[in-house]
């Protein structure tokens, strides 16, 4: 898959899988129905055949599939696991934050895991409990794993492509509602990102709005409303990389436009976004005045279907925040 080509963020994931597995025979996918029937979204379609050997399907056991991933990490291999879900990881969370992200500090630098962890999560497809859930915030402040997220197609390949090459762990949080519905072209030399940096997606004096994965495009659509309608211009900075965090871009881009808007789709209270207010505060309350406001999911579990619309955040509450920390009506 090396010609460049106009990709869905779907198709960018398997491309990269596709790449990563061609450019090194170490690389191992797993996880539950990623091989015959190509994983739940469909990601890993065609891999099982293509590379006889080197795509397991697991049981329906994320213990077992995080746990099966470290000891393939350290017999020399380079595992891709998928949880189907990301709400569904917490079945793995022992393995995942006292084992796979320890293990390099464990052996005092001597052993590293280079296992990278996919997992679709977020809203806006109607889906049952748990398999929209938004956990990032619990996992990106774990030491020893990073975390990243992407919103576009381009992203989803080269990040993932990163991903793969780091020699620690990583969480590649894929939105599942922008699996079908963004677009890009992937490098046609299968060239991958290891910048751990911010992007900034659109640019704008007056306020920025900070956000990761489909909060993005929520942001997009909210810039345009605020210029078309209240003359407001508005950068939007796509964090990318959950942890490590950019705190340099981070705070260079809030100096400039001194009003802040942070939005996230996990819950409020301990959330991300909590995280990125206080790095703000904590590097520019002694130079300058810094209005933030959050706009995030509430304080409760994630609910029906029927529900998600009033749950997640709107291009409307992020106008009004807007709205609010610029002090306009």
């Amino acid at each position: 898959m090396r010609a460049e080509k106009d990709v869905t963020l779907l198709e960018a994931v398997r491309a990269a899988l596709f790449d990563a597995m061609e450019d090194n025979d170490r690389v191992v996918l797993l996880g539950q129905d990623v091989g015959r029937l190509g994983g739940v979204f469909r990601a890993t379609e065609g891999l099982h055949a293509q590379f006889p050997g080197r795509v397991f399907d697991t049981p329906l056991a994320e213990g077992a599939i995080v746990g099966s991933s470290i000891g393939l990490a350290i017999g020399g291999l380079v595992p891709v696991a998928e949880i189907q879900f990301l709400g569904f990881l917490h079945q793995a969370f022992h393995q995942v934050t006292q084992q796979l992200a320890r293990y390099r500090f464990r052996t005092r630098g001597r052993f590293h895991l280079p296992v990278t962890i996919r997992a679709p999560y977020g809203g806006g497809l109607r889906m049952p409990e748990f398999h929209p859930d938004s956990l990032e915030s619990q996992l990106a402040n774990v030491p020893g794993l990073k975390v990243v997220t992407p919103a576009f197609a381009e992203d989803a390949y080269s990040l993932l492509r990163a991903a793969i090459r780091d020699p620690d762990p990583v969480l590649f949080l894929e939105p599942q509602r922008l699996y079908r519905s963004v677009r890009g072209r992937v490098p046609h030399d299968g060239a991958a990102d290891g910048d751990f940096g911010a992007r900034m997606r659109r640019d704008g004096d007056d306020l920025l709005l900070v956000s990761w994965g489909p909060s993005v495009h929520a942001c997009l659509a909210a810039a345009d409303e605020l210029e078309e309608r209240h003359a407001v211009r508005s950068a939007v900075l796509d964090l990318r990389w959950l942890s490590p965090l950019d705190h340099a871009r981070l705070h260079q881009e809030a100096a400039v436009r001194r009003r802040v808007v942070v939005v996230h789709e996990g819950v409020r209270t301990a959330g991300l976004g909590a995280e990125v207010v206080a790095s703000l505060q904590e590097s520019l309350c002694d130079t300058i005045s810094l209005p933030i406001l959050r706009v995030t999911a509430p304080d409760t579990p994630y609910p029906p279907g029927r529900l998600e619309d009033a749950f997640l955040p709107s291009q409307d509450k992020i106008v009004e925040a807007a709205l609010k920390v610029m002090d306009r009506p």
